[in-house]
């Protein structure tokens, strides 16, 4: 009988949430506010690095075009990474050798995507956003995949499964905010004056402020003040990555059994599965809303509601803390109510924060950036007070859901293949992500501003704001509808033990 994880291990374990999660709240923040910067930005210092007009039959953005062309190669490295660790014999474990082989480069990589200087709307920057953003994701799936697989593997009963869930959601959620600071300390803040549309007043932050003290021209200060912030962050990413793939020995509390599967007949018998086919389906339209609000938040916090960029964290800040006092009542609505129902209240949830941030992007209700007023701080304080509970029941309780699935799949046809269904839900939450800035991309520019001394930049606009909204809440709502066909009594009735008898009262009345 192997080792059952401690509490403490299983926080260890969570930490690696926060690294990867850090990573990737910078690209989710990031990508799009640096390379795709609003007027004020550009007003500021900031660098038009890529074009942010319309191609392609005036929808897609060169921003969004690049995230949708690495998705083909996601579609290879996913199920390839899943099939190497599910069919891997290394005596250190099926999972731990490639989170530990991913974890420097992951974190070297998210730096360097940013630390690019070929000048303004040079083709080189795209190809090298392009190149990075590929091993970016792919590095991202060494490491995501085998660490999601544990999730099943070291979760032996409901509680000890949901208290993971709940842990690496606590991890999430913070690591995701970390990804905000630079918007504290770093670029600067403007007044436009907007009749002739001329800066009244630059006030450069704290990071920028000690580099244009130093010498450094504005336009470099700027673009090097939020590069300073991701090296810091990466770092502290690596480290916390680093930790529980170097501390926890896997063999001591899993008894391995590789798959015998090739990667494709693993592929296909995952998605052969009808619970994870419902389950991917939803979560996908999960990825799509949560990424359009983390994208989105900091347009919406400006150019929606008028605030300066350093509001974005003081609300996300708000939204994670409120989350996270919900957090440890989470398992008791489990019990209680059942994953399912909770999942679906979190799409309705999350939906009326969109349809709140629609109505703060309609023209005139509030002001310009940097000039907002007494609604725009009722807008920005009810959508963080409703998001709360909706981030906490979404935070935790899917990742559980696919650790059940996986259980129930492995118990049926005796195949271990918990690296594939993480690996789908990797290529689900990368898929929901891209087609996310895909689209929040595409709407922001709709009804935005173009100079014309640079008429082939669009910046983006209210309207656009709203329509990215109002495409958000439609995603919440069709996620909630698809995940009513998931059969979660014959799930939970398959993987059963002693153990999770309290887990089974919610659901015994539910339809097979």
């Amino acid at each position: 009988m192997k080792k059952r994880l401690t509490k403490k291990q299983m926080i260890i374990f969570s930490l690696g949430q926060f690294g990867w999660s850090l990573l990737g709240g910078i690209i989710s923040a990031w990508l799009v506010t640096f390379f795709m910067p609003t007027f004020n930005d550009r007003a500021a210092g900031a660098t038009q690095y890529i074009a942010g007009g319309l191609i392609i039959g005036g929808f897609l953005t060169i921003i969004g075009l690049i995230t949708a062309v690495s998705r083909v190669f996601d579609a290879v490295t996913d199920p390839l990474i899943a099939s190497l660790s599910d069919r891997s014999t290394n005596k250190r474990g099926r999972r731990i050798p490639f989170m530990q082989i991913a974890a420097v480069p992951f974190a070297v990589i998210t730096v360097l995507l940013f630390c690019i200087d070929f000048g303004a709307g040079h083709w080189a920057n795209i190809l090298w956003v392009s190149i990075m953003i590929v091993l970016f994701y792919l590095f991202m799936t060494m490491y995501c995949t085998p660490y999601n697989a544990l999730i099943s593997e070291f979760g032996q009963s409901q509680e000890d499964r949901m208290f993971i869930s709940t842990s690496i959601s606590f991890t999430y959620l913070f690591g995701t905010l970390f990804a905000y600071l630079p918007f504290v300390i770093a670029g600067a803040n403007v007044k436009i004056d907007e009749a002739t549309q001329t800066v009244t007043e630059r006030t450069p932050k704290l990071i920028t402020g000690w580099l244009e003290a130093g010498g450094m021209a504005p336009d470099l200060a700027y673009a090097w003040s939020f590069r300073i912030c991701f090296i810091v962050l990466a770092v502290i990413a690596c480290v916390a990555m680093l930790l529980p793939a170097l501390k926890l020995k896997e063999t001591e509390f899993i008894d391995p059994k590789p798959s015998n599967e090739n990667v494709f007949r693993s592929l296909v018998s995952t998605f052969k599965n009808k619970d994870f086919r419902v389950f991917a389906g939803s979560d996908i339209m999960y990825w799509v809303g949560l990424t359009m609000f983390q994208t989105g938040l900091p347009f919406f916090v400006k150019v929606s509601m008028g605030f300066d960029a350093g509001m974005v964290m003081l609300f996300m800040g708000g939204m994670s803390i409120l989350a996270a006092v919900f957090y440890p009542f989470v398992t008791k609505f489990v019990k209680k109510f059942g994953k399912k129902k909770l999942v679906i209240a979190g799409f309705l949830g999350l939906a009326v924060c969109y349809a709140i941030t629609a109505i703060s992007s309609i023209e005139g209700v509030c002001p310009t950036e940097n000039n907002a007023n007494g609604l725009s701080w009722v807008f920005g304080i009810a959508i963080m007070i409703i998001s709360a509970l909706p981030m906490a029941l979404l935070g935790i309780i899917p990742q559980s859901i696919v650790a059940d699935v996986a259980e129930a799949e492995a118990k049926t046809t005796g195949q271990n293949r918990e690296g594939m269904f993480f690996a789908a839900r990797t290529f689900a939450m990368k898929f929901g992500q891209s087609l996310a800035m895909i689209l929040f991309t595409s709407f922001a520019l709709i009804g935005g501003k173009v100079l014309p001394s640079d008429p082939d930049t669009i910046y983006p606009a209210k309207t656009g704001m709203m329509i990215a909204a109002l495409v958000a809440v439609a995603f919440c709502v069709l996620g909630a509808i698809i995940l009513l066909f998931y059969r979660e009594k014959h799930v939970m009735k398959t993987i059963a033990k002693e153990e999770d008898a309290e887990f089974l009262k919610a659901i015994e009345n539910e339809k097979k």
